[in-house]
């Protein structure tokens, strides 16, 4: 039990440091690493992308970090972690499809890893828990949502 609570808290900490400081410096556009590196503006173009994008992941990745940190709000951090999965691996399929070197690309992809890793590990607190339950006899029973599809035909009606 300890080990997970270490595991997630060291997981989410590392995201949520990377997303303040990426976050700042796409704000600022200042340097892919902090103050080395190239301009973020010249990374982002490289890729063929428009510089306000900048802007806008630069806001949604400091908003994701205050989310994951702040107590409570799970189906933010439910969002938070999506957000951040999908910046993560779009970075990482830009970088390759662009036909970069695998060093390029191998940070986003680490902590694409370490999103999962933390959303996995997280406390009962910070799940959403089920989202429709079920009663019966009276009890309350928690069970996954089924849902069934019907190819080429249409169901009978009664």
């Amino acid at each position: 039990m300890k080990a997970k609570v270490i595991g997630y808290w060291l997981s989410t900490t590392i995201i949520a440091l990377e997303l303040l400081a990426a976050g700042v410096t796409e704000l600022l556009h200042g340097r892919v690493m902090l103050v080395v590196g190239d301009p973020v503006v010249q990374v982002i173009t490289h890729l063929g992308y428009p510089v306000y994008l900048l802007t806008i992941l630069g806001v949604c990745k400091l908003l994701g970090a205050i989310a994951l940190l702040v107590p409570r709000f799970p189906r933010l951090k439910e969002w938070a972690y999506a957000g951040t999965f999908f910046n993560m691996t779009g970075a990482v399929a830009s970088w390759a499809l662009h036909g970069d070197s695998v060093g390029d690309f191998i940070w986003p992809l680490l902590v694409a890893i370490l999103v999962i890793v933390s959303w996995a590990l997280r406390p009962q607190g910070r799940t959403l828990g089920v989202l429709f339950p079920t009663r019966t006899s009276g009890k309350a029973r928690y069970e996954p949502l089924r849902l069934s599809f019907t190819w080429g035909r249409h169901a009978e009606r009664s």
